[in-house]
């Protein structure tokens, strides 16, 4: 859905993040609107839509009285039959709206509108492939089972009028009928809209015709020829002002950028905001393919609800006293990733949401820089961490869930920033260039759907990926340890261990982790590849490490701790290098040493009371490193000591263990 605008906007141009991220954008809006109508937050969505059709084209032709608070229609729905014998066909339409006939060609056809559904029985059987074409003749006062789906509003201190529409998600029943499935788009729609001459009337598209009729009315014809889902099919009328700039997109041909807006907020500022909408689609085509309405148009229309809707080819949306841009890019990116590819249903709407959430991130690098993008992204891992369950939605009913801001929005868009971690920039572009042109463009996708074109795209399966940031909850929380050892060609041997608390799904999280390690002629980064709820691993760098950060560049949604390397503490002796790892340990631990020359070697381990609890037979060694690993869970927790006797000659460290 859109972006629901947070008052405490405070993400603006040329900016650095100190305070949170707005906590209004696109999905709390949405929410406080629901909240209003439903104490518990529960969507009114449809019966089952009729899957014996497939709604090729929608004609919307409308009568709407801003004095009566009523519409008027009459609505073209041409399907194709999806079976051999297709008799009746269910189209939906609120029961708040009359029906008044229904019509194939010049003949009246039967019909039983009831449970907001409209049941009409065919003239005839058609058979599979077979388009039948009906007419709709309805009227009355648009109901609101959405976000106020269809308003009569107003603006300039209630001075002027306003009417918009707001379908999203269930909301399009409530003012035209319709097939209200997200997964059964139109190959094309047409809008035309009557009104009082006051109005500019405005809808997807292109303005074929501006017609003054002589009642005191207008008809505005706007003509669709893209595929388009039914929430998607806006109108937005009021006394707008026209403001105009133009995208060149090949050199050569430019595509119009239309902005109707209320004439009281047509100021410079607010001009400035709006001319950035050229940039914006000259970067994210750059990122993501052509805009995908390229022969039509892209603008905005000025509504009363608080944030910003993707309507195709004309945002709906509010205009903030701060962080206009953001909301411009967040809609923008919609075009691509919610309406030229539309989720296929509303559990996996993070492919609208969570996309275009990170389209607000790519326009703030684009214009701000990596640290800016770093910081955004911050804000959005915080408020990520506060979501509950998974990004795939459980419950499509409820209002919170679908347009969860921390899940579906921060989360979603978190995801993306560490997929892009995971394969890189260059890759990462062209998944999302691969998804845009896929078979999904202009048509509905699912989350395997994308998955499956990133491994294409990436060369390798990213399984426990998806399995686990889409369909598993919360994050990883790491714990880090690590110790060095020198080693007898002058190298050092970093030992580390990386442990997860374990929850339920998953049990632990699989991720490749970075690791830098700080030397004094340059930091190295590796990267290492975490599978298993406790792992040690073992970098081998030129000199003496003096730190190692866990994740340098936050890829990876996480808590860390860094626990305490007490393997480097000696009791006594520093003559072979011995090292424990890791310490503290709950199961086993790894003891490794060198030889500079032959030796027998023997390895004790000796509990605080003095007591020795185990020892390792003795073993002539040729010189050399050596490491042994010795289980140690049958120990109870506390302190110990481990002994390594070498010719005779002791060197020990202190062990901790845990449980």
């Amino acid at each position: 859905m859109k972006y629901l605008l947070f008052l405490s906007l405070s993400v603006v141009t040329n900016f650095t993040i100190s305070a949170q991220i707005p906590d209004s954008e696109c999905a709390i809006g949405k929410i406080a609107a629901m909240q209003k109508r439903l104490q518990n937050a529960k969507l009114q969505s449809p019966q089952a839509a009729d899957n014996n059709i497939d709604v090729t084209y929608y004609k919307l032709d409308l009568s709407i009285a801003y004095t009566t608070k009523s519409i008027k229609g009459e609505v073209t729905i041409n399907a194709k039959s999806k079976i051999a014998e297709l008799s009746q066909v269910t189209i939906d339409l609120q029961n708040a709206l009359t029906t008044d006939s229904v019509k194939i060609g010049n003949s009246k056809i039967p019909y039983l509108h009831q449970s907001n559904q409209i049941l009409i029985n065919l003239d005839k059987k058609y058979t599979e492939n077979q388009i039948v074409s009906l007419v709709i003749y309805y009227h009355g006062t648009p109901g609101s089972s959405g976000f106020d789906s269809f308003v009569f509003g107003n603006h300039n201190s209630q001075k002027d009028l306003a009417i918009w529409s707001l379908s999203e998600p269930y909301g399009a029943s409530d003012w035209f009928p319709c097939k209200n499935a997200v997964d059964d788009k139109a190959d094309s729609s047409d809008v035309w809209i009557t009104a009082d001459r006051y109005y500019v009337s405005v809808s997807n598209g292109i303005l074929q015709k501006v017609i003054e009729n002589q009642n005191g009315t207008k008809t505005y014809q706007w003509k669709n020829r893209y595929p388009i889902a039914q929430y998607l099919i806006s109108i937005a009328l009021s006394n707008y002002s026209e403001y105009k700039n133009s995208f060149k997109y090949d050199g050569i041909n430019e595509m119009p950028v239309t902005h109707f807006i209320y004439p009281e907020s047509l100021t410079t500022t607010n001009k400035l905001a709006l001319d950035k909408t050229v940039f914006m689609l000259d970067l994210f085509s750059q990122k993501f393919g052509l805009y995908p309405f390229i022969k039509e148009k892209y603008g905005h229309a000025q509504f009363g609800w608080g944030g910003g809707m993707e309507h195709q080819t004309c945002t709906s949306l509010t205009i903030p006293t701060r962080g206009f841009d953001i909301l411009i890019a967040h809609e923008l990116t919609h075009q691509w990733f919610g309406d030229k590819i539309t989720c296929k249903n509303w559990e996996n709407i993070w492919l609208n949401e969570g996309f275009a959430s990170y389209g607000e991130c790519i326009y703030t690098e684009a214009v701000d820089g990596k640290v800016a993008y770093d910081n955004y992204i911050k804000d959005f891992m915080t408020s990520a961490k506060t979501a509950k369950g998974t990004i795939f939605v459980q419950d499509v009913n409820n209002i919170n869930e679908i347009f969860s801001s921390s899940r579906t929005y921060r989360k979603g868009a978190t995801v993306l920033h560490i997929l892009r971690g995971i394969v890189g920039d260059d890759i990462f572009f062209k998944i999302l260039q691969a998804y845009t042109a896929s078979k999904n463009a202009y048509s509905n996708a699912t989350t395997e759907d994308f998955q499956a074109i990133a491994e294409q795209v990436y060369g390798q399966k990213l399984d426990y990926f998806f399995k686990q940031w889409i369909y598993g909850e919360s994050y990883p929380k790491y714990k880090m340890q690590w110790s060095a050892q020198s080693q007898i060609n002058g190298s050092y041997k970093v030992n580390l261990n990386i442990s997860q608390t374990t929850g339920t799904n998953p049990t632990f999280f699989t991720m490749p982790i970075q690791v830098k390690v700080a030397l004094g002629l340059g930091d190295t980064t590796v990267t290492v590849f975490n599978d298993k709820a406790s792992q040690s691993f073992e970098i081998v760098v030129k000199e003496k490490p003096s730190n190692v950060t866990f994740d340098p560049n936050n890829l990876i949604l996480k808590d860390i701790e860094i626990l305490n390397v007490l393997a480097n503490e000696p009791i006594f002796g520093d003559n072979f290098g011995l090292n424990i790892f890791p310490n503290p340990s709950s199961d086993k631990i790894n003891v490794s040493y060198q030889l500079s020359k032959s030796a027998t070697v023997r390895i004790s381990m000796i509990d605080f009371s003095g007591k020795e609890i185990f020892r390792s037979s003795e073993e002539k060694q040729p010189q050399g490193n050596y490491s042994q690993n010795i289980k140690i869970n049958d120990y109870p927790a506390g302190t110990y000591i481990i002994n390594l006797n070498v010719d005779g000659q002791n060197e020990s460290r202190k062990l901790l263990m845990v449980k």
